[in-house]
């Protein structure tokens, strides 16, 4: 950015076309200035008080008063800065102080900002190439007709035939942009889900449980594990269900109070479970997934589950009458869905505390002051790899479900890294699709133009399934001109050939030294083993789209909540959501239609730096607003951990409906890292193999 400022104290930047992307470049790298106080137990805190991972709150109108007392709270840097695992920081809130630096920086990068680019309100990214061709059925003699893509992708085709005798073609961006990645299985319109699931399942590498056990490394029971196990004999879909239930029920006691689900029902599971079990006996499954277990984060809806997204009341104002489109495609695949997970509430955090729902049984209070703050239990999903730790959020039980082998796979929402966060700090994969790719319907509208549902998984291939489960547009909006879905082929031995990795030294490299040497370990692997190339780039404005994002976020989210938050009692709501939504309604619209203007440019310097590599690469938990605010897929996996012990993900973003490609090389990543795997403190082993 420019160091210059405008009359009105803001910056003013260059044209977004003359931003320098090379490694070398004068651009300034601007760090997120944060910090937050960290402390060694959960149990310590106060369902009253605040977690300060998340970095924002930091910065908009409120600042931490800061307490040593007993508890051994240190400074440490944030978890936004690309560390492995989070600690518990306790923060409270006084409204009256001044405003910190960071106001200052949404003041100076985005309120009073002078730029020339105008706004972009939705990170869509049309199919180019989209032309009819003529069915089989048309005799009539055909003329020319061409057809202009916003790429300037201009396809000639014969075309006279009526509309209704014309099939509908669409090319993936992977074939316009020359992707390398030309082995895929592409899903054509009208296949039902359990068609699209049996499709993925041809794609995956062959699997049996000879050549399953030959691997190094720990490993959590797969979707093909249980479909094997069932179709064997081995066990029952009911058998499952009845070891979940006593798992959960164990997980949720002293000492471990885990928390992991908001919400389940025992009945419902097991006849969930009996209807798989009579089709297995029958030899008739409906689909790989039949009789699999999978959780759902209480921010879809679910039936017969109420939607609380975290919160005490919101589901008795906003009832849940129909399942989220994702969920009526997992159901209709056969998967048992075994409740609703915990989460941040409203989603308004990357912690996963949640003042509502579990039980941690306070240690003491701190003084007769704080008193009021510590007058309830403090509820949090915790880590499976250490149950003191958090589990990232906001898809806090999710992330945390699959880690401790409850579910193969679970869904979660990401608004801004809240399945990838979670997904690295608990030791699994966290798969975001492009915005759009998968239906939104029937999910909480709490990040209009950020959010997306994804996926959390044991593995890549998990993720592969249940993303073929549930993508695809809506048939009740068939003229949405979306790409096709194209599945990669797993089960060849060859991987994509010269692939570019974009690295931005200064923003890889913002995050302790352990972390930093993982990933960089990672990459290393990726280069020698499959001959791929890191590519030095330099992605300007990063703590520019940082405040871009969060006022897109918030604007969004009270504007949608206006209509329930009007009927809301500020006391039903834990301090974090009460603090976020303060921060939210300050927004204005000029500072939203602004950090639009900002998405305009971003997008259109990361077009620019997908001209040099295929996917960017950074460490997971460091970095992930760009797949939310300008709608990329992006993908973590597990790479190794840090010197606690806990997991450390590398994050890959790619190009616009590159899915097929990203799913790809993450499973080349995977299949060079698993081998290090290690077992959580609480597993589950459903299957009964252990």
């Amino acid at each position: 950015m420019e160091k210059l400022f405008g009359s009105g104290g803001g910056v003013i930047y260059k044209p977004v076309e003359d931003l320098d992307l090379t490694p070398d470049s004068g651009e300034i790298y601007v760090g997120a200035d944060v910090k937050v106080i960290t402390a060694v137990d959960v149990s310590c805190i106060s369902s009253n008080g605040w977690v300060g991972d998340q970095d924002f709150y930091l910065g908009f109108g409120v600042e931490a008063i800061r307490f040593d007392a007993s508890l051994h709270f240190k400074e440490g840097k944030s978890d936004s800065q690309g560390n492995g695992s989070i600690d518990i920081a306790l923060t409270t809130y006084s409204s009256c102080i001044k405003l910190p630096y960071n106001r200052l920086r949404l003041l100076q990068f985005i309120t009073y900002a002078e730029l020339k680019e105008p706004p972009v309100f939705v990170p869509s990214h049309p199919c180019d190439g989209i032309f009819y061709i003529p069915s089989s059925k048309s005799s009539r003699s055909p003329s020319r007709r061409l057809v202009l893509s916003r790429m300037k992708f201009i396809v000639s085709l014969v075309l006279n035939a009526p509309k209704s005798q014309m099939k509908m073609v669409s090319y993936s961006p992977g074939t316009l942009a020359d992707h390398r990645e030309q082995e895929v299985k592409s899903i054509q319109t009208g296949l039902s889900p359990p068609d699209q699931v049996q499709l993925a399942a041809k794609c995956l590498p062959p699997s049996t449980e000879a050549t399953e056990n030959t691997r190094q490394g720990f490993r959590r029971w797969t979707i093909q594990d249980y479909s094997r196990a069932y179709s064997s004999g081995e066990t029952t879909p009911t058998k499952v269900a009845e070891r979940f239930l006593a798992a959960v029920n164990e997980s949720s006691m002293h000492p471990l109070n885990m928390s992991f689900f908001i919400n389940y029902n025992s009945e419902e599971i097991l006849k969930q479970a009996a209807e798989a079990t009579r089709r297995y006996e029958k030899g008739e499954p409906i689909s790989i997934l039949d009789g699999v277990p999978i959780a759902i984060k209480d921010e879809i809806d679910c039936l017969p589950y109420p939607t609380t997204g975290g919160t005490k009341r919101l589901h008795k104002l906003r009832p849940c009458t129909e399942d989220a489109c994702c969920v009526e495609r997992l159901k209709s695949c056969g998967a048992v869905i075994v409740g609703k997970t915990n989460m941040h509430e409203l989603g308004v955090g990357t912690s996963g505390i949640n003042p509502h729902y579990g039980k941690v049984k306070l240690k003491q209070f701190i003084s007769m002051i704080l008193e009021s703050v510590f007058d309830d239990l403090y509820r949090a999903a915790r880590n499976p790899y250490d149950p003191s730790k958090i589990s990232g959020g906001s898809s806090s039980g999710s992330a945390a479900v699959v880690s401790a082998g409850l579910c193969p796979v679970a869904l979660g929402v990401d608004g801004g890294g809240s399945v990838r966060m979670p997904a690295a700090l608990c030791g699994v994969v966290g798969f975001k699709p492009t915005f759009e790719r998968v239906p939104h319907s029937g999910v909480l509208p709490l990040n209009w133009t950020v959010g997306m549902v994804g996926v959390l998984a044991s593995t890549v291939e998990d993720s592969l399934i249940v993303y073929a489960a549930i993508s695809g547009q809506l048939s009740s909006n068939p003229t949405a001109l979306l790409p096709t879905v194209d599945l990669p082929l797993l089960n060849k031995s060859n991987f994509i050939s010269k692939v570019k990795m974009a690295k931005y030294r200064e923003w890889f490299n913002d995050c302790n030294n352990g972390i930093r040497e993982c990933c960089d370990k990672a990459l290393d692997k990726l280069c020698s083993h499959y001959g791929w190339e890191t590519v030095e780039v330099t992605i300007p404005e990063i703590e520019v789209m940082r405040l871009a994002h969060y006022t897109t976020i918030g604007s969004e989210c009270t504007t949608a909540l206006s209509s329930y938050m009007k009927k809301l009692k500020t006391k039903e709501l834990g301090w974090d959501a009460r603090v976020a939504l303060r921060v939210y309604r300050s927004f204005s619209s000029k500072e939203y239609l602004m950090a639009q203007r900002i998405r305009s440019r971003q997008m259109h310097t990361y077009k620019e730096i997908f001209k040099k590599a295929d996917v960017i690469v950074s460490p997971t938990t460091g970095y992930q607003i760009a797949g939310n605010f300008l709608g990329l897929p992006a993908v973590t996996v597990p790479v190794g951990y840090d010197k606690l012990g806990m997991p450390i993900g590398l994050q890959l973003i790619g190009k616009p409906w590159s899915e097929s490609t990203l799913i790809r090389m993450s499973f080349a990543l995977q299949e060079l890292c698993s081998s290090s795997n290690r077992k959580p403190k609480v597993f589950y082993d459903l299957l009964g193999k252990a």
